[in-house]
């Protein structure tokens, strides 16, 4: 069931595993798409708003657990490629270990201070009702969306990408089912999307769970590895936490221009809303790049083989290339026809708004496969901490689209938002994995062993 991505060729091997991850990360984007087609054509334009309005907050939050997640992953991807299979069940201990912890903690917090940071974020008296409505029950789910991410993340790090997205699949199909049953049979409003998208999720991460325990030998724990470890921990957390909070900075930089948004009007929020649908779906193959190189950053790394690490960013670099031209021909011929998934046609003002704000974005596609490829190749070679400071750079970029373009030039603005963000981190990013190349180039010089062993699992 591993996939050891230290032998044969790089472009085959990454694509062989971002397919199978693009297409979980596409039912993914399922589950919302689903409950925005069917807010937005069942329960009007307030509802779709009201869901829309809670994305950045949503991002803030689930974007930290899946970070961390991510980040847990990535000493198991480097346990795999240097074959310390001890090693690799300790860390796969303490990341259930942790992931209980953080999930507990988070959920209670962040239950309490919702509707406080929506008021905080100015979101309009029409929507605001729903809007905590349904992001409180998301929330509570936090326990489950930790289920998922951590047990599809080890995974993936096992070079296991396939597995993930079919348990996904289910999920998605039961998630279309449970929409339409709370909505429009029991009449639950937006809240009934949020409950369709909980318990789907959950499924999700069990059916992991069950698979990873009877199906990979590797990780039949003894007594002794399943106890907690504080150098594992240890370890595990300045992978996790740094990785965590760039996903939240980042969208502090969200919540900043979704306040300014807030504050042009409902019609404004509910044209980013669909417009940030369709482009995050079309996003999807950049997210798989990213998730891709960590695992074979990681490996890699492990492996101690650096040359394997440069050809595997020239072949993602020229994925990235690609695609980013598609996805412009798809838009400028095809987006106003898929803008219609989530907006009544009926609806003039905001669907030209939202394509606006999907053409400009899709123009700065290459910008943004760097942003994911580079960012997530320097975390899997372990030096997730740099991840906070193009975190910082998109955070800097959102917040000057939101105090300061936003209030002058209204909604085009927020439409090249998003493009200056990625251009900012870029800016970083590239002469940052340049520091960490030759960083890792010294440190094989000098004594391998130690550099791979710093930190790692010791017997309780």
């Amino acid at each position: 069931m591993e996939k050891d991505m230290t032998k044969g060729s790089p472009m085959r091997l990454i694509l062989g595993f971002a397919v199978p991850l693009l297409f979980g990360l596409l039912f993914q984007q399922f589950y919302s798409m689903v409950d925005t087609i069917i807010v937005g054509h069942y329960l009007g334009v307030d509802a779709l708003a009201a869901v829309g309005a809670t994305g950045s907050v949503n991002f803030l939050i689930i974007g930290f657990c899946m970070g961390v997640c991510n980040g847990f992953a990535i000493p198991i991807a480097q346990e795999f490629g240097a074959k310390h299979e001890e090693n690799l069940r300790r860390y796969v201990a303490n990341c259930v270990w942790l992931s209980i912890i953080f999930a507990a903690v988070m959920t209670v917090l962040v239950v309490i201070l919702c509707r406080p940071i929506l008021q905080a974020m100015r979101t309009p008296d029409n929507i605001i009702d729903g809007s905590y409505q349904y992001i409180v029950i998301i929330f509570i789910g936090i326990p489950v969306i930790y289920l998922y991410n951590m047990t599809a993340s080890i995974l993936r790090s096992l070079g296991d990408s396939r597995t993930p997205v079919i348990f996904l699949v289910m999920a998605a199909i039961l998630n279309i089912f449970l929409d339409l049953l709370c909505i429009i049979v029991f009449h639950m409003g937006v809240a009934g999307a949020a409950v369709a998208t909980v318990v789907s999720q959950a499924l999700a991460g069990i059916c992991c769970l069950i698979f990873m325990y009877k199906k990979f030998s590797i990780l039949r724990l003894s007594k002794d590895e399943r106890r907690w470890n504080r150098d594992c921990a240890a370890k595990l957390c300045n992978m996790g936490i740094p990785m965590g909070l760039q996903y939240s900075i980042t969208a502090i930089g969200s919540v900043v221009l979704q306040s300014a948004v807030n504050g042009i009007g409902s019609d404004a929020v509910a044209a980013v809303t669909a417009g940030s649908k369709l482009s995050m779906l079309l996003m999807c193959p950049f997210d798989a790049m990213g998730s891709t190189m960590a695992t074979y950053g990681g490996q890699n790394v492990g492996a101690g083989d650096l040359d394997r690490v440069d050809r595997g960013l020239k072949s993602c670099t020229l994925l990235g290339l690609i695609y980013s031209v598609l996805a412009v021909g798809i838009v400028y011929l095809l987006g106003e026809k898929l803008l219609l998934l989530f907006l009544d046609a009926g609806e003039t003002a905001i669907l030209v708004n939202a394509d606006a704000f999907t053409r400009m974005n899709v123009l700065f596609y290459f910008p943004l496969a760097l942003v994911n490829i580079v960012r997530f190749l320097i975390q899997g070679m372990g030096f997730s901490k740099l991840a906070v400071f193009a975190g910082a750079f998109e955070m800097l970029a959102r917040g000057l689209a939101g105090f300061v373009l936003v209030p002058v030039f209204g909604f085009p603005a927020v439409c090249f938002a998003n493009p200056l963000a990625w251009i900012f981190a870029d800016i970083f990013l590239i002469p940052a994995f340049y520091h960490v190349r030759k960083k890792m180039a010294g440190i094989f010089a000098g004594t391998r062993n130690a550099a791979l062993t710093d930190g790692s699992c010791a017997k309780s």
